[in-house]
């Protein structure tokens, strides 16, 4: 039966292991009090000079979303460059595959001891920004997006959200950006939307199955303030599946 007071449903749920590596898409999550479970536990550096992956900046990191990953159920991180087989990392065989891949000497790092299997003695890298716990995005506003900018792939890969709501298309609005302050439940998780997510160059890079597409930032910076999707605060952890109902509280 279809729950009239919900505003939508969860139709994604994502995972970001490694920043900027491709995220891992879930049935179901669980969120603490900061974060959600296994979220953005490493970082991808160059060698020569420990300068961590900054996709939204240098075109040299541009292929760094292509690299995939996942957590197994011990909590350890796997890689697989295009074409390759998966690979435990931090490690020798992780490292040396995804810098043939990226063409300079590049390795994963844990943010923090306790995020690496026991046996890791190597170097921490330092995390680039602190993390807002939830991003939240609808397709209500990729929709929005994709009426401004119809040539363009308006595909949730390129914005990274941990929480994608299928919800109807609000003509003329991106509607989550005008929630900010409000508490809504997404089954037992309770969160606050804090503010508005700030777009950066990452989302017009290329990935698996669309191209680099200047114009998905462009539509954005003049229709939307440089946003798309918002930030939420947790009131209440809780573990969130797909298909479950999000409703105002």
């Amino acid at each position: 039966m279809q729950d009239k007071a919900a505003l939508g449903a969860v139709t994604q749920l994502w995972r970001y292991p490694a920043s900027s590596l491709a995220g891992e898409r879930l049935d179901a999550i669980s969120v603490g009090p900061e974060s959600i479970d296994g979220d953005r536990m490493f970082g991808l550096v160059d060698r020569s000079d420990n300068e961590i992956a900054r996709p939204d900046r240098d075109v040299k990191w541009h292929k760094v979303p292509l690299i995939r990953i996942r957590l197994t159920n011990n909590r350890e991180l796997e890689i697989a460059v295009p074409d390759g087989d998966w690979l435990a990392a931090p490690g020798t065989e992780s490292d040396r595959a995804i810098s043939a891949f990226l063409g300079f000497e590049a390795s994963i790092r844990p943010f923090h001891r306790e995020n690496a299997a026991p046996d890791y003695a190597g170097p921490l890298t330092a995390e680039r920004y602190v993390k807002n716990p939830i991003h939240l995005l609808t397709t209500a506003s990729l929709a929005r997006l994709k009426a401004l900018h119809p040539e363009g792939a308006a595909d949730p890969r390129r914005f990274r959200p941990n929480i994608v709501v299928d919800m109807e298309p609000v003509e003329g609005s991106f509607p989550e950006t005008e929630w900010i302050g409000r508490k809504f439940a997404i089954g037992d998780l309770l969160l606050t939307i804090s503010e508005p997510c700030r777009r950066c160059g990452f989302t017009i890079i290329a990935q698996d199955g669309f191209d680099n597409d200047p114009g998905i930032l462009r539509n954005l910076v003049r229709h939307n303030a440089h946003n798309l999707g918002v930030y939420c605060t947790v009131d209440r952890p809780g573990r969130v599946e797909v298909g479950a109902p999000m409703r105002f509280v």
